[in-house]
């Protein structure tokens, strides 16, 4: 049902085939022998009001998909969909109406805050940029931000240094929320704070996405924070999502032999159950030498031979149809 009504919306975002390989230089002419695979053919949608999150281990390409969404990096192909229109080809002029839609929250609030710059200001620097206010009227949505968000007018004349991590972070929502954007990336925007400051800045997104209808692409390494903000999770490994599926189905029922190992590797807080480890053997192969066929087969206890030399799709589980899994075991 819920797959449904989602093909009966439009999505605030969608990516096809998505890639961005960066090219590896060496010797004294810097010549490009090999390219990293960091992102190879990643598609997904987000709809409105709806929050994807994205897992997998460290060098999977997560981080980079939400650069690429933004365009903060440029995609060596594929397309990305915003309102019915391709931007990833657009130029800089073309592109500025569509980055009012689409913001970033990124992993630490203190790197990405320029010091010299009051809170106030650095809030309300998208405002100006865009022509959208200036003077007085642009202090007073800078104020409604700010309360918005937890912060007190009154801390606007304070700089980055004289905020507390989560307030920080508080700070660089607020900036996110400015433009009143449709789609917010957050490229694990907790990881760098305390559990309890977590648990506020991750109800505060709830209660935004619900006044608002935003919808989050979550980038996260915490599968226990994922579980909590997310509608939908997507499974990153190296470079491909190998299963989407609606987060209850997805830590209840996982149907790629990854994910189950991922979640197996989630300790339980009660002694009293044991719970039985999938433990994936072998390092993670380097992304410029990709393993051929499914890149997961070096590690993965299922595989055949089909696995070595043909790449699985993505498509419907057959124990699971509501399942994306790029499995051919599954």
């Amino acid at each position: 049902m819920v797959e449904a009504a989602q093909k009966q919306r439009i999505p605030a975002v969608e990516v096809v085939d998505l890639k961005k390989h960066f090219p590896v230089k060496k010797g004294l002419l810097r010549r490009t022998v090999g390219h990293v695979h960091a992102v190879d053919g990643v598609s997904f949608a987000i709809y409105e009001g709806e929050t994807l999150g994205l897992v997998g281990e460290s060098g999977c390409g997560k981080s980079t998909v939400g650069r690429l969404l933004l365009r903060l990096i440029e995609p060596s192909a594929g397309s990305i969909m915003v309102d019915g229109a391709d931007v990833s080809r657009m130029s800089k002029a073309e592109m500025r109406p569509y980055r009012r839609q689409m913001q970033i929250i990124f992993q630490d609030p203190f790197s990405s805050l320029n010091p010299r710059m009051s809170a106030g200001d650095i809030v309300g620097e998208p405002l100006m940029v865009h022509g959208i206010s200036r003077g007085k009227e642009r202090a007073e949505r800078v104020a409604a931000l700010f309360e918005r968000v937890g912060l007190r007018p009154a801390q606007m004349r304070n700089f980055p240094h004289e905020f507390s991590g989560g307030q920080r972070q508080r700070i660089c929502i607020a900036r996110a929320l400015a433009l009143g954007p449709k789609v917010i990336v957050g490229d694990e925007p907790v990881s760098a704070l305390d559990v309890s400051i977590q648990a506020q800045v991750i109800n505060l997104l709830m209660d935004l996405q619900r006044g608002s209808n935003l919808s989050y692409l979550f980038i996260s390494h915490n599968l226990a924070v994922v579980e909590h903000i997310s509608h939908r999770v997507a499974v990153m490994y190296l470079g491909r999502i190998v299963e989407v599926a609606e987060k209850k189905t997805i830590f209840t029922s996982p149907q790629h032999p990854y994910t189950e190992a991922l979640l197996s590797a989630v300790p339980v807080p009660d002694p009293a159950i044991k719970r039985e480890k999938r433990l994936v053997e072998g390092d993670v192969p380097s992304p410029v030498n990709r393993p051929s066929g499914c890149h997961f087969h070096t590690r993965c206890p299922y595989a055949i031979d089909r696995c070595k030399v043909e790449e699985p799709t993505l498509k419907p589980a057959a124990k699971s149809p509501e399942t994306l899994v790029a499995c051919h075991l599954r």
